[in-house]
Formats: structure tokens, sequence, C-alpha cells
């Protein structure tokens, strides 16, 4: 397991803790007495009974309240446990004061954005809360502790906005989704109307087609119609003519047989 990372909270030394015993290895983390072995550092007292209580949490003692309220940190090295304290060394004016410098530095190292929401920026003020807790719960435990509560709130209103975001995102990726799904269906529709619209056009231009061609006929056979019509009134026409011409000449001839008898 890798060590945790540097932090803007203070920690004492670590100390090497045996897996089998459950006790200090002698010689290991130099400046911690035995009694802070790992058999009480890895399971601190809880912190919610505390916070109900002031009293009771003025009467235990500082390192057990700081383990409460800051867990120590464990990990494991070459086979090895370590656990890291959070230090119960009182803060001065010029900590303070060290601690804003090193805020400041590793906000630019990390080029933390300035504005906007910021993972690196969350974290290291979140660090810097920390120590001010600590620093404020060994001077004042009812303080810390109510430090503490503002932290936690902080948190939880954090988790609920998280938690809102990603319902959000997801509520909007299924929106998404279903508009592509929808956009394509809807372009599926499109392309068959379009192929049926072309269909249509396609019968249009024939029937169009027909139409004109059955005109035409129409038109040719009413001219040869009239045309054999008026060729049939002229006949009869002429008919009628040569008709009355014969009746005329025949009539004339009547006449001078009677004039002649």
């Amino acid at each position: 397991m890798i060590p945790p990372p540097d932090s803007l909270l203070r920690y004492d030394p670590p100390v090497l803790v045996s897996r089998r015993t459950e006790k200090r290895c002698p010689g290991a983390g130099p400046g911690r007495p035995p009694a802070a072995s790992a058999s009480r550092a890895p399971q601190p007292p809880q912190a919610g009974p505390l916070r109900g209580t002031p009293g009771a949490a003025a009467a235990q003692q500082p390192q057990e309240l700081l383990n409460a309220i800051l867990p120590p940190r464990e990990w494991e090295e070459e086979q090895q446990r370590w656990v890291q304290e959070v230090s119960s060394a009182p803060s001065t004016r010029l900590d303070v004061i060290h601690l804003q410098e090193q805020l400041d530095r590793r906000l630019r190292q990390r080029q933390a954005r300035e504005t906007g929401l910021c993972p690196v920026r969350r974290e290291l003020y979140g660090q810097c809360f920390d120590e001010l807790i600590r620093e404020t719960t060994i001077n004042c435990a009812e303080r810390g502790l109510l430090l503490l509560r503002v932290r936690d709130e902080i948190q939880m209103t954090i988790a609920a906005y998280q938690t809102l975001y990603e319902s959000s995102v997801a509520f909007g990726m299924r929106k998404a989704l279903q508009a592509e799904q929808g956009k394509s269906d809807m372009e599926k529709r499109i392309a068959e109307l379009e192929e049926e619209k072309r269909e249509l056009e396609r019968q249009v231009s024939e029937q169009k087609a027909t139409c004109e061609a059955i005109e035409k006929r129409e038109r040719e056979r009413q001219q040869i119609d009239e045309k054999k019509h008026a060729e049939e009134v002229q006949f009869l026409k002429q008919m009628n003519q040569r008709l009355k011409v014969s009746k005329k000449i025949q009539f004339q001839i009547a006449r001078v047989k009677l004039l002649i008898l």
C-alpha cells in the first residue's frame, strides 16, 4: 500500500505496529511513548456521543479526543503496518502563519483553480480546516467539537449537492439517449416519407404523361371526326344541289311537254 501523501494537517511521527502481536516494535517511531500503540490508535472512540456531551468530551484525554475527531492514518508497507496519529501539540501564531503560507504554496504547486469547481482546492482547504479544528480542539474541546459539526454539515451539504448533480447528469444522459433514439426513429420516418413522396411524385408524373397522351389521342380523333363530318356535310350539300338541279330540269322538261301538248 502506498503511504498517504503529505497533508496540511499536522501528524505525529508514524508508529510501526506488528501485524501479529499488535504491539509497537522496539525502536520504531521516535518520540512515541509505549502507550500510543495500535490497540488504541486504529480504534478511536466514536465522535457521535462526544458531540452531544461537551462535559464528557472535556473529561477525555486530548489525544483520545483528537483521534475521535480526526482518525489516525494507517497504511501497510513491506508487510508492516504503520499508524500515524494527529499531533496533540498546540500551535502558535507563527504556526498559523506557516499554515497559510503552506496552503498558498500548495495551491500554486498543484495548479488549483481559483474559481469554479476544483477538487484540488477543495482537498487543500479541507486539510486546512481539519488543522484549524485540531488547533482549536487542543485549546478548547467544546469549540473544536462545534467546528467539527460545522465541517460535517458542510460535507453533508456538498455530498447532497454532488448526489443531486450526479442524479441530474444521469437524468440528462437518459433524456439525451431518449432524444437520440427518438431522433433516429424520426430520421427513419422522414426517410420513409421522403421515399413515399418520391414514389407518389413518380406516379403523378406517369399519370400526367398518360393523361397528356389520352388528351392528344382525343384531340386527334376529334379532328379526324370533325374533318370526316365536314366532308360528309359537303358531300350531302353537293348531292342536294345536284338533286335540286335535276328536279328543276325535270320540272322544266315536264312543263315544256305540257305546253307542246
